[in-house]
Parts: structure tokens; sequence; C-alpha cells
């Protein structure tokens, strides 16, 4: 990792070898082999970034999911970032449960998405009809609850345009 060519530095440095380990590159059969919870981590990080292989990977091997050493839930937060929640006094961790928290949350934002989305497009709506029959923007701006450039901008004025 390091060109030194001084003998007297090489003198004082071991030579150890590292070996790697890149799960996406391993069969799961491969991963299998582990018999320590290093097999669920790699299998986890393996499959994290497709949702359907997840599934079947914590389906297939859910009674060792279900009962994780925290320190290994550790580091499969650490490498993949999936916002897993779960106390810090706890020794063992339920992945699925932590997992079916996580997907719970993103469903509720999404549907508060949804929910925004659906106000924003109706305010816009209005905007455009009210516009239409003759309000004025400043109005329609009251009424819609949005800044009178921003109604501007939905009837197609320039905010300087009144």
């Amino acid at each position: 990792m390091m060109e030194v060519k001084d003998p007297r530095i090489l003198a004082c440095m071991d030579n150890y070898h590292l070996r790697l380990i890149a799960p996406a590159r391993m069969s799961d059969e491969e991963i299998m082999i582990f018999q320590s919870s290093l097999r669920e981590v790699l299998l986890f990080i393996k499959h994290s970034k497709n949702p359907e292989n997840l599934n079947r990977i914590l389906k297939d091997n859910e009674q060792r999911f279900r009962d994780m050493e925290r320190r290994a839930v550790d580091v499969i937060e650490v490498i993949t970032n999936t916002g897993l929640k779960y106390e810090e006094s706890e020794e063992k961790i339920d992945m699925c449960e932590a997992i079916k928290k996580i997907r719970m949350e993103e469903r509720r934002i999404g549907e508060q998405d949804g929910e925004k989305r659906g106000e924003l497009k109706k305010a816009q709506e209005s905007a455009r009809n009210f516009y239409n029959l003759g309000v004025d923007i400043e109005t329609i701006a009251k009424g819609v609850g949005y800044a009178v450039d921003v109604v501007k901008g939905w009837v197609g004025l320039s905010p300087d345009v009144q």
C-alpha cells in the first residue's frame, strides 16, 4: 500500500496480508457457509438495495434475523444506512420488527407527501379557476393560502405583472 524503498524503514514495517470480503460478489451459498452473525450481516448488505431479495432473505432466515446481536445490527446500520432504530441498551435485536417499523414510517411519510401534493394541486386548480372568473390575484392568494408571486406563477403571470 506504500511505496517505500528505504531498507531502514522497510525493516520497521510488517507486511500484513489483508483479506477483503465483498458480499455483492459472493453467492448466497458462499455467505451461508459462515456460522456467526457475519452471515446475516453479509446477506443483509448484499441484498439491502433490492427490497424483494431482502424480503426473501429475511423470510428464509427469519429465526436468525429475529435474534441478532446488537453489534451485528450496528454494522448493518453503519454500512447500509437503513435507518434502523433500536434501544442502545438492547443486546438482541429483532431485525424483522425493526425493518417493519422503517417500512411503516416510510409509508406514513409517503401518505403525508401524497396528501400535501393533493392539497397543492387543489390550490393550483382553484387559483386558476378563480383567475379565469376574474378574481384578482391578491384575493386568490389569500383564499388559497399561498404568496401572491406563487399564485401568479400558477396562473401564468410573471411575478411583477398584475
